[in-house]
């Protein structure tokens, strides 16, 4: 059976300095790269943009270490996933398996930073040095984490969902038991066990030891298995009609999806290197079916482009264009538009607006109409699919332009609460690859549009 590094398609690398051609091919997304030495593995490394952060290797000036592990270096790897946490527990695991030469040799004479939880009554989350976990008896540990800086982060982020306790026992609320960082703080629980209130040390608790179990099985890549039993707690807390709590859960259960998003075991990884591509090769392939069984003749979806307008109260009116190739994010062809034309607050004026200007970047013209209105234009590439945020109205404002100017391609739109896919009249419920792919590029769109509209309000603020 073949092992992950054999399995990992390898770059070949030449003499010093030498950029490699296909580094310019890299996505522009979350992953981990590795630096071989013949067949050997001699650093792992993780990144949030894998083409930015593998070109700097061969871009910049470098330190004398780095230096000489890209001079022997002989060939590069890497593997796509869906997050930084992903691609942080990914890089841990793959490290503690292969032991990289430059990433086990000290920095400093420092160690590398473990994630260790601690054995006790009320265990304790804490980010530790190797030379020091021996001085704990722990449930688990992970790592080693070459950045510190980003470790912490993490844990930041996962405080936010799960509070937890990284003090010792003590006799009155920590500091961060005051900001919802360690909730319930073990000081308490043990002060209200004290003062005769039994069965509410005993509720905290059990809270307290949830927040640790979630906490452990994020830190292990199983993200689907915690959002599985937050949900179960949230219909259960829902039937019972403690809506408060249940609403607590839902919070935990969207921030869960933001710094996870997709939910993917580190394991999964190991196993096939190629997973996030074929995850995504997947998605289009059943969004694909879907599509065509309401909409005839389409071969591909390549290419997928996204329109979402945003305004506050009809002020600043702005939209992106955000572009999916293979369904992941090429932010080569994104795009953004300042609506100058349709009222602010109109929607629908405002897509057909942005569908002109559109169709004037699609490249050749193919009709008179397109020569007498010069809309030749600078060649963005021509799509297979358009998705526009919003219902039916949102879907023939766009395709009316389209079809007034002969070109063919199709648009569905994505209306929310719930989501659902709107195809001519016709309201798709999705579920599963489809649904994560579309929500995926929807939220993208939402977000570029958000931030250039964000950019022309401060633009208004700010006095001239």
């Amino acid at each position: 059976m073949q092992s992950l590094a054999e399995k990992l398609t390898k770059i070949p690398l030449k003499q010093e300095g030498y950029k490699p051609s296909a580094i310019y091919s890299l996505p522009e997304s979350a992953g981990v790269y590795v630096f071989f030495k013949d067949k050997l593995p001699i650093y792992v490394g993780k990144a949030i943009n894998l083409k930015r952060r593998v070109g700097s290797y061969f871009d910049l000036d470098l330190e004398v270490k780095t230096k000489k592990m890209i001079r022997e270096a002989t060939a590069l790897s890497f593997i796509q996933v869906g997050s930084e946490l992903e691609a942080l527990l990914l890089e841990a695991r793959l490290i503690r398996k292969y032991m990289p030469h430059y990433n086990i040799a000290a920095k400093d004479d420092k160690h590398p930073l473990y994630i260790i939880i601690t054995k006790e009554k009320y265990p304790r989350v804490l980010a530790v040095r190797k030379l020091i976990t021996n001085n704990y008896k722990l449930i688990a540990s992970f790592g080693p984490f070459p950045a510190s800086n980003t470790v912490r982060s993490v844990l930041r982020m996962i405080r936010r969902i799960f509070p937890y306790s990284d003090h010792k026992q003590g006799t009155r609320g920590c500091l961060y038991s005051h900001i919802g960082l360690c909730d319930p703080c073990p000081n308490d629980i043990v002060q209200s066990t004290e003062r005769g209130h039994h069965f509410v040390g005993k509720v905290l608790r059990k809270k307290y030891l949830g927040n640790i179990k979630h906490i452990k099985s994020i830190l292990s890549g199983k993200f689907q298995g915690v959002k599985t039993d937050l949900v179960r707690e949230m219909k259960n807390l829902s039937k019972e009609q403690r809506f408060e709590e249940a609403g607590e859960i839902r919070n935990k259960v969207r921030n869960l999806d933001y710094i996870t998003q997709p939910q993917m075991p580190t394991e999964f990884y190991m196993q096939n290197p190629n997973l996030y591509e074929d995850v995504r090769k997947k998605e289009l392939s059943e969004f694909l079916k879907i599509l065509n069984s309401y909409i005839l003749n389409l071969k591909s979806l390549a290419r997928i482009e996204c329109f979402d307008i945003a305004h506050l109260a009809g002020s600043s009116p702005t939209a992106s264009m955000v572009t999916f190739i293979d369904g992941v994010a090429d932010k080569t062809f994104y795009r953004h538009f300042k609506i100058k034309k349709a009222k602010g607050g109109d929607d629908y004026d405002s897509m057909r607006e942005v569908a002109k200007r559109r169709v004037r970047h699609l490249g050749v013209p193919t009709s008179l109409l397109q020569l007498r209105s010069g809309l030749r234009g600078v060649n963005w590439g021509r799509p297979n699919l358009i998705i526009v945020d919003g219902g039916e109205g949102q879907v023939k404002a766009f395709t009316s332009i389209l079809y007034s100017n002969e070109v063919n391609i199709p648009v569905v739109g994505i209306a929310k609460n719930p989501d659902r896919l709107v195809v001519g009249d016709q309201k798709i419920k999705l579920q599963g690859g489809p649904l994560q792919l579309v929500s995926r590029i929807r939220d993208e769109a939402h977000r570029f549009a958000r931030r250039y509209h964000h950019k022309l309000v401060s633009r208004e603020l700010i006095p001239k």
